[in-house]
This record gives structure tokens, C-alpha cells and sequence, in this order.
């Protein structure tokens, strides 16, 4: 089974490794054909700007000259003189009778952030320079498109693994919940198999020995082991939520834990003075208060003080559950609610993930930590709602 969960993750972090590959390539080619385009079109401004010097050198130029300074692309360009002054656009929407000049000049401001400017010069025979003159040209629309294309692709492949991972997530989920009705039926079944049994001799013995004390403490333990059956036979299906009074339940599980607890363990109630009536299902409660209380109990090694509170709300009742025991890390309380996941020795880490279950699946409520301290214990929040929200 190690081995088997150990090839699992290599086999995970395998394909993390390879789609963070294949990103990354993808990412290198597009960066690559940015750069090519970029050459090319910076190559073509070039080539514009050879054929304006041999224009202003030889008005008589060739027909390929001609050809050259007609087909300007399509990138904005702006040709200026030494002193900096416009005396030349190309492919730059601008209209001179209804436009201000100022504009033209912003443009230029953003074209000279763009690209590095290209010099048109010119000297006469005696060495004096006749013509000094820039072009300054901008990107063009694909090319100023394809420096969003990484982004835009980064933005796909997480809106895909986010995709992937709700649809595994909602596998998963799936996966578990028929794996609890699954598991919570068969031990409901084989359970009530011997306890039917165990029933049936005790009826016989009663009649011969009524009064016997032994007897009547199997039968509470009979009695025990069918509220237990019961308890999973609910996990196992929809169970149903009945409108009963929550302060009751509480009192009958915390008093039903208190008679097997150590002495040294001190349980203090803060209860309303009057019945919450709201829909639950109270063996499931009861159930999910046993594994919290215990869970506390477990945490104070078998001795100081669990206080439980009930709050009633405006559209909840409130049951915080505290212990004064060892606390917990950050990262341990992020994963107490996870299906086998335990700090004991022994156990299956199963208690709080079923509470967890019963709070949040069938009751529509919350269930947490509220606070945590490492050295002065945990306080455990459950949120019940006042009204039937199904």
C-alpha cells in the first residue's frame, strides 16, 4: 500500500511537471516569434529609411525606390528633423484641419517608448550635413496583440485546471459520500445481527432472573448498541430532521458522557433558560457532541475543565464546545476534518470527519474551530439552523 500511495504521487507530481513543461515551451515559442516580428518589422522600417535617404540624395530614383517609400507597412510612423519637429506621419489617423498639433506630439511620446528611432542623414560632397532627420515608428496591431497572447493563454490553462479541479473535487466528494452510506449500512448490518440476537437471550434470561443487576446493566449496553445501530443506519441514508428542543439534547448527551468520564474532568453547561425548539435529527447531534466532548476530553489527557455553551441567534443556535487541553497548530486544525486524517496513535480519523458530515450534509449548518491556542486548548463552533432550509 506505500509503495502504491508513493507511485501515486510521483505519477501527480509527473504531470505537474509536465504541464508546467509544456507551459513553459509554449510560453518560450511565443516570446521567440515576438522577437522574430519585432527584427522583421524594425528590418522593413530600415529598409523605408535607406529608400527616403536615396530619395533625398537622387530625386531621379529607381522604381524599386519608388515602390520601398509606397508600401510603409502598416506600424505608425513619425519622421522628424534635428530640432525635433514633426515633418512627416504615416498610417496615424489624423485629421490637420480638426485635430490639435499637441496630440500628434503625444503619439510621438509614445512611439519614441516603443522602438528606438532610426537615423536618416545625409552629407554633400564638402562633408556638410544636409539632412538630419529621425523616424520613429510604433508596433503594430498584431504585434502589440501578441504580447497579450501569454496572458491570455496563462488565463485559459487556469480557467481549465480550475475547471478540472472542481470536477475532481466533486468526484471525489461523490466518491466518499457513497463509500459513508456504503460503510455506515454494513456496519448498521452487522451490528444488528448479533444485537438481535443478544436481545432475544436476554429475554430469555430476564424471565428467570429478573432482578439480576448484571442483566440490567447488559440491557443499558443492548440499548447503547441500538442507538449506535441506529446512529449509522441515518449515516447511511437521508435522515430526517425533526423539530425538537436542542437544549434537551444537549443536556442528555452531556449527561450521559459525564457519568463515564473521569472526575477529574470538570463539565460546565451554559445553557438558555428555556427549550430552542429547531429541526435536527437528534441521535446524529447527539453523535456529533459525543466526538467533539470526547475529542476534547482526549486532547486534556482525562483531566480539566470542558465548558459547552448554547447561544441562540437570529437565524441560528449557536453550541461552542471548549476544552483547556493541549491546542493545536494552524495546519493541524486545517485538516482534523478530513476523512483518516488523526494525531492519535490509534484510530481511523473518522469521528470528526462523520461530525463534520452530519453538521454540514444533512443539517445545512457549520462546524469549525473556532479559536485555538497551542497550551491552553481548542474551541470548537456548531451552527445549527432555526428553520428547515430544505
Amino acid at each position: 500500500m506505500k509503495l502504491l500511495r508513493i507511485l501515486k504521487n510521483q505519477l501527480k507530481n509527473s504531470w505537474f511537471l509536465f504541464a508546467f513543461i509544456i507551459v513553459a515551451l509554449i510560453l518560450w515559442n511565443t516570446n521567440r516569434l515576438f522577437q522574430n516580428l519585432s527584427v522583421e518589422q524594425r528590418t522593413k522600417m530600415e529598409l523605408w529609411a535607406m529608400a527616403q535617404e536615396e530619395y533625398i540624395q537622387n530625386q531621379n530614383f529607381s522604381n524599386l525606390t519608388f515602390e520601398v517609400l509606397q508600401r510603409s507597412g502598416i506600424n505608425p510612423m513619425i519622421q522628424v528633423d534635428k530640432d525635433g519637429y514633426i515633418i512627416e506621419i504615416r498610417n496615424i489617423p489624423w485629421i490637420e484641419e480638426k485635430q490639435d498639433s499637441t496630440e500628434l506630439y503625444k503619439v510621438l511620446s509614445q512611439l519614441k517608448k516603443e522602438n528606438d528611432p532610426i537615423i536618416i542623414q545625409y552629407k554633400d560632397n564638402t562633408g556638410l550635413m544636409v539632412v538630419d532627420q529621425k523616424l520613429y515608428y510604433g508596433d503594430s496591431e498584431v504585434l502589440k496583440k501578441l504580447q497579450y497572447y501569454p496572458l491570455a493563454l496563462l488565463l485559459i490553462i487556469f480557467l481549465f485546471g480550475t475547471v478540472l479541479y472542481f470536477v475532481f473535487k466533486t468526484i471525489k466528494i461523490a466518491e466518499q459520500n457513497k463509500l459513508w452510506a456504503g460503510m455506515a449500512k454494513e456496519t448498521a448490518h452487522q451490528i444488528g445481527t448479533p444485537l438481535t440476537s443478544m436481545m432475544g437471550w436476554i429475554t430469555l434470561l430476564k424471565e428467570k432472573e429478573k432482578k439480576s443487576i448484571p442483566l440490567l446493566e447488559i440491557e443499558k449496553d443492548i440499548d447503547r448498541l441500538k442507538v449506535i445501530t441506529d446512529r449509522f443506519s441515518k449515516v447511511g441514508s437521508t435522515p430526517e430532521l425533526n423539530l425538537w428542543d436542542i437544549i434537551s439534547t444537549v443536556t442528555q448527551t452531556v449527561s450521559y458522557l459525564q457519568k463515564r468520564s473521569s472526575e477529574h474532568v470538570i463539565f460546565e453547561l451554559q445553557l438558555p433558560g428555556k427549550a430552542i425548539i429547531i429541526p435536527h435529527n437528534t441521535q446524529l447531534i447527539s453523535w456529533t457532541l459525543e466526538n467533539l466532548i470526547k475529542n476534547g476530553i482526549d486532547a486534556m489527557k482525562g483531566k480539566g475543565t470542558l465548558k459547552l455553551r448554547v447561544n441562540e441567534l437570529k437565524n441560528h443556535v449557536e453550541i461552542l464546545i471548549s476544552d483547556t487541553g493541549l491546542g493545536m497548530k494552524k495546519e493541524i486544525a486545517s485538516k482534523i476534518f478530513s476523512p483518516g486524517f488523526t494525531t492519535k496513535s490509534r484510530g481511523w480519523g473518522l469521528g470528526l470527519s462523520l461530525a463534520k458530515r452530519i453538521v454540514v450534509d444533512f443539517h445545512q449548518g457549520k462546524l469549525g474551530v473556532l479559536k485555538t491556542t497551542l497550551g491552553k486548548g481548542t474551541q470548537f463552533q456548531i451552527l445549527l439552523n432555526k428553520k428547515n432550509l430544505t
